[in-house]
């Protein structure tokens, strides 16, 4: 097993272990931390901004089946899933932004190889001309870049 464990596992893992301590507690708080992770506990934490959220011990006979262990987990698989949405839009994003860059160097570079018929590049140091052939090496390399990146209909 790979010990990538990520770090909602992690969270997880610490909110089940302390979980127990709060089936007595009527209310429970939640906050989260630097790195952005929420936290639930019976006990509002030291100089933290934590909101209360209410969860019913499952003695009273009311409609609520739920033992407070079932709605915290309840409450964090949709905070989980919640964070995990923001985070694929966030790699979705930045796909795009990488994708517009390569097109626009691409792009640029394309321009200049149509341009100038000879072509400089430093090479161990030291300067040289590109051949023919690889110039029109270098073009086709840059054509697919930008038809992958530049090219079809734009995502999202």
């Amino acid at each position: 097993m790979s010990n990538g464990m990520n770090r909602k596992t992690l969270t997880l893992a610490v909110l089940l272990a302390a979980t127990p301590a709060m089936a007595f507690a009527a209310s429970v708080y939640k906050w989260t931390d630097e790195d952005g992770v929420t936290h639930f506990g019976d006990r509002q934490p030291a100089g933290q901004q934590a909101e209360s959220v209410n969860v019913r011990t499952g003695k009273s006979s009311g409609g609520n089946r739920m033992s407070p262990q079932e709605q915290l987990e309840q409450l964090e698989t949709r905070e989980a899933k919640e964070s995990e949405e923001r985070q694929e839009s966030a790699v979705e994003e930045a796909r795009r932004k990488q994708r517009e860059a390569n097109c626009e160097t691409a792009r640029t570079n394309l321009k200049l190889i149509q341009q100038n018929s000879r072509i400089r590049i430093e090479e161990k140091g030291e300067l040289r001309y590109l051949t023919p052939e690889e110039i029109e090496e270098q073009k086709q390399q840059f054509e697919k870049i930008a038809e992958e990146n530049c090219g079809g209909p734009a995502e999202g």
